[in-house]
């Protein structure tokens, strides 16, 4: 490789590093943008701040186990209910504003169980009180263009004004409702099942719904008077379909119809039936976990973290000097982009979590390792420097490649089957794989041919 091609590649890693540095440290640059912006009047803008993403043992929350009584659903139905019910329970906890939030279905025996995390929940009783709730389904019929303008005019109208002077404002109540759509007597309870269908012209998926014989009559009467208008399907108060009704419904059996990929029409069924069946669930643990503890545990971590990257830094500098020096700035580049990827892709730290990534760096350094003890080893046969470092490389990919796809599998197979934390740990462990191989098989190496042709690389001992 050319050396004009190696300053590019440098250049590229160097601008790549600025900006991961930005992205992860954004309040040192800007400190700097603000004394530059006092000096010159440039008005340059700020870095984007992206703040890391902590999980429930780091900034504090609530675990919350809830069991559920599938005692009056059909044991086919067991698994349908449940992610169904956990689809409802993640979109109340999304409602509240908890970032984040990890909800999961446990088998334990016989006994199903809905593990909830909230991280940085400040309001547990709340959370606590609306995950309690049975889902509740309905159908709700399209308004007249009437009474649409007629609620959209009385929201505008107690606009910026106060409860008490609202409360004089003749039917102001009428502002509380929903403008497009009212309430009507159908309602989940008149719902037997919903499943998922095809269309046998088009092959598209649909939605099956079959009523009740009081369902049936409910939905009869509501089709005839609404031809061509919207029966929207509501969860907890929150629109989940649209579908338009084009003809009477006689007999109870319906169908929603749509652009829906197979997912979401799954996803839709589960909803429905969630809303339709009883699936009561009972707090059976509650455990606290206060802020306080989790900045302790944050703060024990972050230093565990520095010393072990110095002493690798140290020992590298040691026992592979000029080459460890080198190897030491592009573990300072590997940490400073797994970092910015963890913002960028909204990655949940938890202390499992940042357990992987602290063993991720030792992968990173035990490629860096096997590389130059095979320099060595090649610098000791040839008097070329050149050549000793691309065999180095040559001859130790193979066992870098496997030892880290190996690795990356296990990673892999926790993520699939693990829980919450283990996934954190997996994740966090996959990522920092995937960079070190970058790190030790690119970076380093393009530090080191840096060194071609020059005195430094005739001077053997800085070598190793």
């Amino acid at each position: 490789m050319s050396k004009r091609k190696v300053y590019l590649i440098l250049g590229a890693v160097l601008f790549l590093s600025f900006f991961a540095c930005a992205i992860s440290f954004p309040n040192f640059f800007n400190k700097g943008i603000d004394l530059i912006n006092n000096k010159t009047h440039l008005n340059l803008p700020h870095i984007w701040q992206i703040p890391f993403r902590l999980g429930l043992d780091l900034q504090g929350g609530v675990h919350l186990i809830y069991e559920a009584d599938l005692s009056k659903i059909d044991k086919s139905d067991y698994a349908s209910a449940m992610a169904g019910l956990r689809d409802i329970i993640e979109r109340r906890v999304n409602y509240l504003g908890v970032q984040e939030p990890v909800v999961q279905v446990q088998k334990t025996g016989g006994h199903y169980r809905l593990i909830v995390d909230l991280a940085g929940v400040k309001d547990p009783a709340q959370a606590i009180k609306m995950i309690g709730q049975t889902p509740y389904l309905e159908f709700r019929e399209q308004r007249t263009k009437e009474e649409t303008e007629k609620i959209l005019k009385k929201q505008e109208e107690i606009k910026g004004k106060k409860p008490e002077e609202i409360k004089k404002i003749k039917d102001w109540y009428l502002a509380l409702e929903d403008p497009y759509f009212k309430h009507t007597s159908l309602t989940g309870q008149y719902l037997e099942k919903a499943s998922l269908g095809f269309d046998p012209n088009t092959g598209k998926p649909l939605i099956l719904l079959q009523y009740n014989k009081e369902g049936a009559k409910i939905l009869k009467e509501l089709s005839k008077k609404n031809i061509g208008k919207i029966l929207a399907i509501y969860i907890d108060g929150r629109p989940i379909s649209t579908p338009v009704i084009k003809e009477e419904i006689p007999n109870g059996k319906a169908q929603i119809t749509g652009n829906f990929t197979i997912e979401e029409a799954k996803k839709l069924v589960r909803n429905l039936n969630s809303g339709a069946l009883p699936v009561p669930i009972k707090l059976v643990s509650q455990q606290a976990v206060g802020p306080s503890l989790g900045s302790i545990s944050l703060s024990k971590s972050l230093k565990a973290g520095i010393f072990g990257f110095l002493a690798i830094i140290l020992f590298m500098i040691i026992f592979y000097r000029l080459s460890g020096l080198l190897a030491s700035f592009s573990l300072t580049i590997y940490v400073v982009l797994v970092l910015a990827i963890f913002k960028i892709m909204g990655v949940t730290l938890t202390l499992a979590g940042i357990g992987g990534f602290i063993l991720s760096i030792g992968m990173a350094v035990d490629a860096n390792v096997l590389i130059f003890a095979r320099m060595r080893e090649e610098m000791k046969k040839r008097e070329n420097f050149a050549i000793a470092l691309e065999e180095g490389f040559r001859r130790t990919w193979p066992s870098i490649r496997d030892g880290n796809a190996t690795t990356l599998l296990i990673a892999l197979i926790l993520f699939w089957f693990g829980t919450s934390f283990i996934k954190g740990f997996a994740l966090t462990l996959s990522i920092g794989i995937l960079v070190s191989i970058f790190s030790a098989v690119f970076i380093t190496q393009n530090f080191l041919r840096f060194f071609r042709g020059t005195r430094l690389e005739k001077i053997r001992w800085l070598w190793g």
